[in-house]
């Protein structure tokens, strides 16, 4: 059986809806499949899981990373999040563009970002659970952000005045990132 995959307005970036089997006890859902997954596109391994855990409002990002970039396999298990990729890669022709979508535990969606992308997303339940996979490990001093309301990417998150940490808050505007810190296409 393949998933069902659809491509969302910028390249790479992919809505995933996997297949969910109902019946009176629950639900069983194949998260990952390694050569289902393959069929797609997603032709890097992953090699580390993460798990957030945010309250409503809550705005995590615009993060990636340089010289380790990072594909992500992203999905809620628990509430509903808006999440956004944003294509941050020097030479491409959508540069500067962003798409998101919501996913939540009831659609069971996932979104796929490839390498070079920033990656965000802002809780607009309660609280939610997201998990991503991704295809290099995280590395400490190669992180970089973009302001999640950079005026010239123009991002119509679903809160105006979000939870951020302090990193995020600070996080400089596209067109002010050094040209050395921004990916290649």
């Amino acid at each position: 059986m393949t998933l069902k995959c659809t491509e969302k307005s910028l390249p790479g970036v992919l809505l995933i809806e996997p297949k969910a089997f109902k019946d009176d006890r629950g639900f069983f859902l194949e998260v990952y499949h390694w050569q289902k997954y393959l069929a797609t596109g997603m032709d890097k391994p992953f090699v580390q899981d993460n798990h957030s855990h945010s309250c409503r409002g809550t705005l995590r990002g615009l993060h990636y990373q340089l010289k380790h970039p990072q594909g992500k396999l992203i999905y809620v298990i628990r509430g509903e999040v808006f999440d956004v990729a944003v294509d941050i890669r020097r030479g491409s022709s959508t540069f500067g563009q962003w798409t998101g979508t919501i996913l939540s535990e009831k659609t069971k969606r996932q979104l796929f970002i490839p390498e070079g992308f920033a990656h965000g997303f802002c809780v607009i339940s309660e609280t939610a659970d997201v998990v991503y996979k991704c295809t290099d490990l995280y590395a400490p001093g190669d992180e970089y952000g973009i302001l999640w309301s950079d005026p010239v990417i123009g991002i119509d998150w679903p809160v105006e005045y979000p939870i951020l940490s302090q990193k995020d808050a600070e996080s400089p505007r596209l067109m002010d990132v050094p040209e050395e810190l921004i990916p290649k296409c």
